[in-house]
């Protein structure tokens, strides 16, 4: 792709966005390499966000009902006319070289088909939650592959040629859910190449508040991620799938099953022990991280919360493959078997 014919259309999904969306649109004016164009998809909101998108000078494809983030994505990327296809959350904003280094990369690598970035270590909301879970994400990307298998639909760009021979999101999924992921196995799977280019970065604005992040984490993340694990019998030892992760899984239940054992046998406690210290070792390195950006006592906040986060993640992987598993007995089909891979 030369110079001349790459051309850039940036595509937002948005519902009641709110003061955030303001932000990601302003942050888009701030940007050193501008886009080519700028589509925002409505998607059935009530607050006026298509109103500001209008004002601001984008596109608007102005939705009656809301269908979740798959479809608005889709309907954006047959409007648009860009080479690259970047697509980014309503409350994100980017850094002033984000575009700029999407069209760099995709200019030096040829066969790259599509590439994600990451959150950056500065979250726009202030409470401890939102802090622990974007900057959890930001070191999740951080320290992963750079070849990833799966997208990001907060900051992901594609090849429009490829994305529609693959099809685009699967529209199934009607909230904001693993739409992404989905589509990342798809285009692995039929052999494209995804970069996870570190430095490509974008602020999240999102506040994160307990009911609201389990209810994110386990329903629209855990449970449908474990369904597509199961559907595509791969598990990917990549961001958040890797081999620490899944050792730190069966220790945090075994620690939970030790600490009821000791209601009759209080002996247990020494394993209960060597369990969590064999937990603070194995992930030594997010607390070191946690500890450099925040200090000592948010590092130790985050102890708990990072445990629980393997808790449910199991738990709902557990769910997922029983129920998967008796589906295909009723139905008299052969369990597919999990091949490690990566």
């Amino acid at each position: 792709m030369t110079e001349a014919s790459t051309e850039l259309s940036i595509i937002i999904p948005v519902y009641n966005g709110g003061l955030a969306f303001r932000q990601c649109l302003a942050s888009i004016r701030q940007s050193e390499r501008p886009p080519n164009e700028l589509i925002v998809v409505a998607d059935g909101d009530t607050d006026g966000s298509w109103q500001v998108a209008k004002d601001f000078g984008a596109q608007v494809i102005r939705l009656p009902v809301a269908g979740g983030p798959a479809r608005a994505r889709n309907l954006g990327a047959q409007a648009a006319k860009g080479d690259i296809l970047f697509f980014m959350d309503a409350d994100v904003t980017l850094h002033t070289d984000t575009l700029t280094l999407v069209e760099q990369r995709f200019r030096q690598q040829e066969s790259l088909a599509a590439l994600i970035g990451s959150y950056d270590d500065a979250p726009g909301a202030e409470n401890f939650l939102s802090q622990y879970k974007n900057l959890f994400h930001h070191y999740t990307h951080q320290t992963s592959t750079p070849v990833a298998s799966t997208f990001w639909g907060a900051c992901g760009a594609i090849r429009r040629t490829v994305f529609q021979q693959v099809g685009g999101f699967d529209e199934t999924y009607r909230k904001p859910c693993i739409e992404d992921i989905e589509l990342g196995y798809r285009l692995r799977q039929e052999g494209h190449t995804i970069a996870l280019c570190k430095d490509i970065q974008v602020k999240h604005l999102k506040r994160w508040e307990p009911v609201s992040l389990l209810r994110a984490e386990i329903f629209y993340r855990a449970l449908p991620w474990a369904e597509l694990i199961l559907r595509d019998r791969t598990l990917n030892a990549d961001l958040n799938l890797n081999h620490t992760n899944r050792a730190s899984v069966f220790l945090v239940f075994a620690l939970l099953g030790c600490l009821v054992a000791t209601i009759w046998l209080p002996t247990a406690w020494g394993i209960v022990l060597a369990l969590a210290l064999t937990l603070l070792i194995i992930n030594r390195a997010v607390y070191r991280f946690f500890y450099r950006k925040r200090g000592a006592l948010f590092a130790l906040r985050v102890v708990p919360w990072h445990w629980f986060y393997f808790l449910y993640g199991g738990g709902a992987f557990a769910y997922s493959t029983i129920k998967y598993s008796l589906r295909s007995l009723l139905l008299r089909e052969p369990a597919n078997v999990l091949k490690p891979r990566g």
